[in-house]
This record gives structure tokens, C-alpha cells and sequence, in this order.
């Protein structure tokens, strides 16, 4: 039997089938693609409040031995390869305020997305690789703009939606997206940004390319921005142009490792990531990637390469769950090695992505102790989770 962070992972890796029992329009949190593409599946709960977003739909998903029943007002995932094995599983409920419209009669759910335990909003324009046709082979971002999604958001209409998801759910993250805007996208965020920080208490996350100017990443840090990730997505860079032809033409990936070594120093270990998709290059090269990152003070968030309909990639096969546990457990033992803090910040739960704390799942008989560092994280979770109530209770 797995435990939880495992089930994650091989979910990931082999999808989940529906049995006809399932009520999930009633029961469970409805299915949005938006431009985040990893969002294609099913959001809910395993025990250990591990979040997990499982595959549906994916070419892959018939042949999972996973299989999702619900017997007397419960879930649970049987896995077909032993008779009797199965798993809880704790379906999220449909947000409330997906029904609701912003002041500006804009439906809440066109302008932001719970992925996981916050929202999370895309606010600019479509990503300038999408309109050059040189976009990621993995990428979906531009196949649901102006159907699910708003293209572009008012600043008033980002804000409605984060306190209603605070109200709701007490989310305590908003996390920002953009895709490649000739080197403007952090400005042209900057409202967004300046408007959450004056009137709400989140903790801000932004993921976007690296701009050519890193001064901006210093104004970032004045601002009181919390978070910064840099999707990079390949460490081989043999094999990063193949997927990624539009970031290494226009921004190369030498600047994605001078972004994430400038920002690590800025604002302190652990506050920064690097993105990896694992599944698309050998399992090696993403733990050095892991290795780099983290010699900085970066983590580095390892993502499972996953097919997405419509996309480039579609057909190609997910990575074998017995090829990517290890990546997870070296990363653990790598994180610990140069003390890189995982899951200090409160509230945070990812169902997208094994967040870096769940690698801690994947340690064995092998794997050190560290009883020192993780006293310490335990500190570290326990005083980051007095600051964050702090501002929360000021700024709600």
C-alpha cells in the first residue's frame, strides 16, 4: 500500500477511471480548463491532506488500475491490481463563488481559478509565444482564452476575487501567471500587484518569464511580493530548445539560472523556485536541476509531464512512476543537505504538483535522519504561521 505522497504520484503518472457510482456534478469541485493546463482533472483530498489533481481525460487514463467509486456518501480509490485495496478519497466542493459576478458583471470564475487551496489568477494577455505559433509542446495556455477565461482582468475585479476566496475557504495565497510579454510582464502586472499588497493581507506569488531588467525583481521585494517561480521547465539544454522553442529563442535559458541565482539572494532561501517538468528529460538531469537550484537557496517545484489534450505533446506518454519516486527522494535529501526550507508558508495546499514538502514521502532506510534541520523547519512553519495570522487579521 502506498502512502499518501506515493498515491499522488502514481495518480499523476496512470490517471484516475470514474465509476458509475460517482456524483462528482453534486459532490466534488467542477472541472475548469483554463490556461492552466495541469488543471485538466479531478481536485480532492487524500488522507495526510495530501491535494491531488488526477488525470481524466488523458489518452493514458483507460489503462490506470485506479478506479474512483462512492459507497454510502464516501469515496474511495480501489486499485484493481489487489482485491480489497483502496484509499479515501475527499472531494472538494464546488466554490460558491464560481456563481458570483464582480462588480463589473464579469462571472468570478472567468477571472480566477482555485487550484488547489488558492486562487490563482492568469491576468494578461495571451502568452506572445501562442501568437508566434513557437509555444512549449506541453503548453495549453492558449487553447481556452475567451471561452472559460477572461482574456484580461481588471485590477477591481482580481481583487473581488481573492477576498471572496478568502471569505470562503480562508485562503491565504494568490498566485499570479503570465506568459511571455517581450519583457514587460512584470510591469504590466505591477497593478494588480500594488493593489492586493495595499488592501488585503495575502501572501502574493508571481510566476512569469525573467525580464531583462532585474531591478524589477528588486521592487518586487519592496512591494512585499512573497514568492517568485521561474518556469524553466528543461535543465538539459540539449533538449530545452526541442520543447521549449520560444524560450530559448527569445529569452534563453541562461537568463531563466541568472534570475533564480539574482532572486534566491534577494529575498532568501526557499522563497524562490525553479519549475521542472519531469518525464521530459532524463530523470538525471532533473536532479541536478534540483542540485543547481538548490546550492542557490532555490527549491525547485518538480512537476509531472502530463499530455493535456490539445496540446503538442498529446499523445506522448506520461513517465513511469518507478522512474520519478526517486527524483522526489533525492530532492528531499538535497533540500535538507543544503537547508532549503519546504512548506514554511501557512495554508498552501497544491494539488497540481508534489509540493516540496510531500518529497519528504518518498525518504526510506536509506535516507538520513536530519533531526537537527527538521526541528528547525518545525520552528520556522510555527513562526511564519504567527506572522502570516498577524497580517491577515490587519489586512482580511
Amino acid at each position: 500500500m502506498l502512502n499518501s505522497g506515493q498515491l499522488k504520484l502514481d495518480l499523476f503518472c496512470k490517471g484516475l477511471r470514474l465509476d458509475d457510482s460517482c456524483e462528482l456534478e453534486k459532490d466534488a469541485r467542477h472541472v475548469i480548463r483554463t490556461r492552466g493546463g495541469l488543471g485538466s482533472g479531478l481536485d480532492f483530498v487524500l488522507d495526510e491532506n495530501v491535494w491531488v489533481n488526477a488525470p481524466l481525460i488523458e489518452h493514458f487514463v483507460p489503462q490506470s488500475p485506479y478506479v474512483l467509486h462512492k459507497r454510502d456518501g464516501r469515496y474511495y480509490i480501489h486499485d484493481e491490481r489487489e482485491d480489497g485495496l483502496a484509499y479515501n478519497a475527499h472531494m472538494l466542493p464546488q466554490p460558491q463563488w464560481y456563481e458570483r459576478s464582480t462588480s463589473t458583471g464579469v462571472p468570478m470564475r472567468k477571472i480566477g481559478v482555485m487550484q488547489g487551496s488558492y486562487p490563482a489568477i492568469y491576468a494578461s494577455r495571451l502568452c506572445g509565444f501562442w501568437e508566434m505559433d513557437n509555444n512549449c509542446r506541453y503548453c495549453s495556455v492558449g487553447l481556452n482564452l475567451g471561452d472559460t477565461e477572461e482574456g484580461e482582468k481588471k485590477v477591481r475585479e482580481v481583487v473581488e476575487v481573492w477576498k471572496a476566496a478568502r471569505r470562503e475557504f480562508g485562503s491565504t495565497f494568490l498566485h499570479f501567471n503570465t506568459g511571455y510579454e517581450d519583457g514587460k510582464s512584470i510591469e504590466n502586472l505591477w497593478p494588480y500587484l500594488v493593489a492586493v499588497k495595499k488592501e488585503t493581507g495575502a501572501m502574493i506569488g508571481v510566476q512569469c518569464p525573467p525580464v531583462p531588467d532585474f531591478t524589477w525583481y528588486d521592487r518586487l521585494k519592496k512591494l512585499g511580493v512573497d514568492h517568485l517561480s521561474f518556469c524553466l521547465e528543461i535543465f538539459n539544454p540539449e533538449i530545452f530548445p526541442e520543447i521549449c522553442p520560444g524560450k530559448a529563442e527569445y529569452i534563453g535559458r541562461q537568463r531563466y539560472l541568472d534570475a533564480i541565482k539574482y532572486c534566491s539572494k534577494l529575498f532568501g532561501k526557499g522563497r524562490i523556485h525553479g519549475e521542472i517538468i519531469a518525464g521530459l528529460e532524463p530523470p538525471e538531469d532533473t536532479i541536478a536541476g534540483v542540485q543547481q537550484f538548490a546550492e542557490w537557496g532555490a527549491a525547485t517545484t518538480i512537476c509531472i509531464f502530463r499530455p493535456t489534450i490539445g496540446t503538442k505533446l498529446q499523445h506522448v506518454n506520461p513517465p513511469q512512476y518507478e522512474k520519478m519516486a526517486p527524483i522526489f527522494k533525492r530532492a528531499y535529501e538535497i533540500w535538507m543537505e543544503q537547508g532549503v526550507p519546504t512548506g514554511i508558508a501557512p495554508g498552501i495546499q497544491v494539488a497540481m504538483t508534489l509540493q516540496p514538502k510531500e518529497a519528504a514521502f518518498f525518504k526510506d532506510e536509506t535516507t538520513p535522519s536530519y533531526t537537527g534541520k527538521r526541528l528547525k523547519l518545525w520552528f520556522m512553519k510555527r513562526a511564519a504561521r504567527a506572522y502570516f495570522k498577524t497580517r491577515l487579521l490587519f489586512k482580511g
